[in-house]
């Protein structure tokens, strides 16, 4: 119960904050009838309105995952960073097989199920991308391609 009260206090500063800032909007030259703030301030509304039901309702005291769990979840965004870090400069099918590859071993160890995941994935999304979508993908290094 405390940890909901807790967050609920956050969202209510969060939606306070929210609230000030759209505030400070500028109004355009030919404003529309409701005004650029009343979306955000409606938002910013939503948000407090929620963080006071979980401050005066809170749900039972979730039972938190061991911290080994936790470890994983760090490693995950780690390696998502690091996949979007890479993407640029070393095109889409290397740096994508080997973050799906890597994050497939955390879901279940087995290596070579792993590795073949990473590539099938890497291919298959790089040619729905590419083809399918028509997006600009480079599938290797710009070096490569002379």
């Amino acid at each position: 119960m405390a940890s909901d009260r807790i967050f609920g206090l956050v969202l209510l500063a969060l939606a306070l904050a929210y609230i000030a800032s759209a505030f400070t909007i500028q109004t355009a030259f030919m404003p529309d009838p409701l005004g650029s703030k009343s979306f955000p301030v409606m938002i910013g509304a939503l948000i407090g309105i929620c963080g006071l039901a979980m401050i005066a309702k809170p749900d039972a005291e979730p039972e938190w995952p061991d911290p080994r769990s936790f470890v994983r979840l760090g490693f995950a965004v780690v390696v998502l960073v690091g996949y979007a870090y890479a993407l640029k400069p070393m095109g889409f099918l290397l740096p994508t097989a080997v973050a799906s590859g890597v994050l497939a071993y955390q879901i279940t160890p087995r290596a070579g199920l792993a590795a073949l995941t990473g590539v099938g994935l890497s291919v298959g999304l790089f040619v729905l991308f590419r083809y399918g979508l028509g997006l600009g993908l480079m599938a290797v290094p710009r070096g490569l391609l002379g």
